[in-house]
């Protein structure tokens, strides 16, 4: 974990702050991330805080407890552990309609929208007695919302956004991506279409991603203040690698994509089959930040053909995942091409013989892509672990979250798994992260591909990620009013004044 023995102290500051966004992928996780280690190294116990969280990509703490990949990752930000506390509610959606609820690390049930309306008091309850908890043991308790706080249909059964806000009494900062255009229309309608007393909690705005001349912006930022009455607290640049365990797929949209041009015999190729529910690609992070690996997420059977190694990810819907593998033609490509073929937790399942799943699709017996000699039963209970082991002569530490069980009954051993030829299964995520095991797998990848590739051997992806997080939280120390949000921290809002619906006033 991050200590810092030269830490600043601040005066003594106690209180909460809601970090919300104009849209799903705002930047609210990596803003939270960055007050989170600003405040740190500052001396003062900060902690992550998010009520609902809905994502595939999660983690799994130290006592077994399930939660989103991004509250383990701003909690690293604050210096401290990760517990169930911190995202106390994780919806894993299996289809459009129906979720996972893992409550306080455990899952309890799968629900749709209609039954989760009826379990909804009972997680707002749960969900505010976890921060009551996180309050009582830190200092300052920086929160995150969940989407938008303007989704005006699911307002009533809000518990992470104003709900929460209005609930826990909590000033509200909203961050919305001006990469994406129409910003100053996102600020100004999120704050329009809240009622007076949502209202009143949102003390202003933090503009993300901004790339250009700030004095073009700037003229903007004092319309928008004059308009809402609300303070703009900051303009964040645009800053390249800053990849940490993202949330969901949308974030996989803004990657730059690589490029289909020829990359010479020291480029190892990887190429991720993007599934319709895929989940915990956050594995791979480790590969895109070695030198000379290309990460792609690919979709189409002809994307696996330059491909040195195929990986295929966690899938909170094996069985329907499968079928798509299928339909899509990538069934019949993966055998065919003959190259290295890596899958983890779903994508392992997939490569095996057969899948009994009456738990998580009902589809009963299934058959498997057959690559490897194992045979999956899903049991109702999920199993959660940080698991350690070797391979390729290295410690190996991870952690495994699935309902399918093996039956492995031939091959070689692979950490939990196994390999046969050039395919390789594991349950454990995370198992790229060991730089030496990383490092060895990638040099057997690259002799079974016959490419000239081999790996640097001082990459640390662990620092490489505490780099990162520093990087975040000088942009918020540089780039933010950090006196400004200390006084949202103690105070709460200023008053502010109520923003009508409709159009404003032209301004001239």
């Amino acid at each position: 974990m991050w200590e810092d023995p030269g830490v600043r102290s601040v005066r003594a500051v106690r209180g909460a702050l809601l970090v919300a966004g104009t849209t799903s992928d705002a930047g609210k996780s990596v803003v939270t991330a960055g007050i989170c280690r600003w405040l740190a190294r500052q001396g003062v116990r900060v902690a992550p805080f998010k009520a609902q969280n809905m994502s595939l990509n999660s983690y799994v703490t130290t006592d077994g407890a399930e939660i989103g990949r991004a509250q383990a990752m701003q909690a690293q930000a604050a210096g401290i552990e990760p517990d169930a506390d911190m995202n106390p509610v994780l919806l894993k959606p299996g289809s459009d309609r129906r979720s996972q609820v893992v409550l306080l690390g455990r899952p309890v049930a799968d629900v749709d929208a209609m039954e989760y309306g009826r379990v909804r008091d009972m997680l707002r309850a749960t969900a505010l007695r976890s921060l009551d908890r996180l309050r009582s043991r830190y200092d300052v308790v920086i929160c995150e919302g969940a989407g938008s706080p303007a989704e005006i249909n699911l307002r009533r059964g809000d518990l992470a956004n104003m709900g929460l806000a209005r609930a826990a009494g909590l000033p509200v900062v909203v961050v919305g991506d001006i990469d994406r255009g129409g910003v100053f229309a996102a600020f100004y309608g999120t704050v329009g279409l809240l009622e007076a007393a949502d209202q009143a909690l949102v003390a202003g705005f933090v503009v993300n991603k901004f790339r250009g001349a700030p004095e073009l912006l700037r003229p903007g930022l004092d319309q928008l203040r004059g308009l809402t009455g609300r303070e703009v607290y900051g303009v964040l640049p645009w800053a390249d690698g800053l990849w940490l365990d993202v949330e969901d797929s949308l974030a996989l949209d803004a990657r730059p994509a690589a490029t289909r041009e020829p990359y010479g015999r020291q480029t190892l190729r990887v190429a991720v089959v993007r599934l319709p529910r895929m989940s915990n690609f956050t594995d791979v992070d480790a590969l895109a930040a070695e030198p000379g690996v290309v990460v792609r997420f690919v979709t189409a059977a002809a994307d696996l053909d330059d491909a040195d190694l195929v990986v295929l990810p966690g899938s909170r819907a094996t069985v329907d995942d499968l079928a798509w593998l299928r339909r899509t033609g990538l069934a019949a490509a993966l055998p065919a091409r003959k190259g290295p073929i890596l899958g983890v937790c779903g994508g392992f399942q997939m490569l095996g013989r057969e899948i009994v799943d009456e738990v998580e699709s009902g589809a009963g017996r299934v058959d498997g892509l057959g690559l490897l000699p194992a045979r999956f039963a899903f049991a109702a209970d999920k199993v959660l672990g940080r698991p350690s082991g070797h391979a390729y002569g290295e410690s190996v530490s991870a952690y495994e979250i699935h309902h399918g069980v093996a039956t492995v009954d031939g091959g070689e051993p692979f950490l939990d798994g196994c390999r046969v030829a050039n395919v390789w299964g594991t349950t454990w995520h995370g198992a790229l992260e060991n730089d030496g095991f990383r490092r060895a797998f990638l040099a057997d990848v690259a002799r079974e591909a016959g490419r000239d590739f081999t790996p640097a051997p001082g990459t640390d992806f662990a620092r490489l990620r505490e780099e990162r997080l520093d990087a975040l939280g000088d942009l918020v120390e540089r780039h933010l009013d950090t006196d400004a949000l200390l006084r949202l921290i103690e105070h709460g809002p200023p008053e502010l004044p109520f923003l009508p619906p409709g159009a404003p006033d032209p301004v001239p």
